[in-house]
Order: structure tokens, then sequence, then C-alpha cells
């Protein structure tokens, strides 16, 4: 098994499209990136630890292999917006690819610039590389939102527009 560690805004809308794909062992909503031990949802939320929402997943490279989880991890943000993703704004919502090995780095690092050179986005892709820090997971209430309160998730990815975002730019409902 090995882990890979994504950044894309509102963790409750990161983990059904990757808990539905072959070879997923778990995906654990957190933190990570930033400077306080076990930080509390609050504490990330107040924007003073430099913590990011995240996801860590474990899988089989085997059978989902690590540049398919980057490939579709991009199909679930906005690649451009450096501020925040959709209705979430600030750092802890930011975009940033976690890796854990050398691997990792050089595959993700090639994916997005092969998306910024595709011309499909007209800014710059704004998702950061970053090597994998601690990850503290979130409070049991955030983890499988999804499974947890499907209404209000429901409700959420449509509302903070991530949802048509994904259909208008990759044509699926993702999220």
């Amino acid at each position: 098994m090995a882990v890979a560690t994504f950044a894309g805004g509102c963790f409750w809308c990161m983990v059904k499209p990757f808990d539905e794909q072959p070879g997923i062992e778990s995906v654990i909503s957190g933190y990570t990136g930033g400077h306080v031990e076990n930080p509390t949802y609050e504490q990330v939320c107040s924007e003073t630890t430099g913590h990011l929402e995240a996801v860590q997943i474990t899988f089989d490279p085997q059978v989902y292999p690590y540049e398919d989880l980057v490939r579709l991890y991009f199909t679930l943000i906005d690649p451009t917006d450096a501020g925040g993703q959709f209705y979430d704004r600030g750092e802890s919502y930011t975009t940033a690819i976690f890796y854990h090995n050398e691997e990792q780095k050089e595959i993700a690092e090639r994916i997005k610039d092969e998306l910024d050179a595709s011309g499909k986005f007209r800014m710059p892709i704004a998702v950061k590389i970053r090597e994998a820090m601690p990850f503290y997971p979130a409070e049991q209430y955030h983890q499988h939102y999804y499974k947890k309160n499907p209404a209000h998730y429901n409700r959420y990815s449509v509302g903070s527009g991530r949802a048509a975002f994904i259909e208008k730019h990759w044509g699926n409902s993702n999220g």
C-alpha cells in the first residue's frame, strides 16, 4: 500500500470521488502543512495554524496508480484558484499536492505542467507541489461526511459552485 495526500478546498468534497475508485483502502479527512500539532477544525479555520484541509489516501498502486490519483485530483478542483476553492476562501482551503517521495513529486509536477500547457484554463495552474508534512485526522464528524449527511453534502457541493465547475470543465459530476 502507498499513501497520497491532496488539499483541494473543503475536504468533504474530496473524499467521495477517491473513495469510489478500485484499490483505495481508505480516505481520511484531515489537516496538513501547518505548524500546530493536532489542530482542531476551529483552529484551522481561524487561518492561524498554516494547515490546509486535505485528504490522505491509502491505496494499492498496482490497482490504482498514483498518476491516476493525481489526474482525478485535478478534476475535483479549480486548479487556477490560489485563494481557496469555490465558496471557501483562505489559506486552509487552498490547493496542494503533498508528495511522499521523489517519484510522487515528479509525477505531480509533470501532470501539473501538462495541464498548464494544455490551454484548458486561461489562468496558470496554482496548485502547489509540497513535501508531505505531518497529517492530522479531522474530527470524526468530518470523516466520510458524504455518507453521514448526504443531503447536506449534495447541497454544499452544488451551492459552493464546485459541482457546476467540474461539470463545465471536465464533463463529469465528481464530488
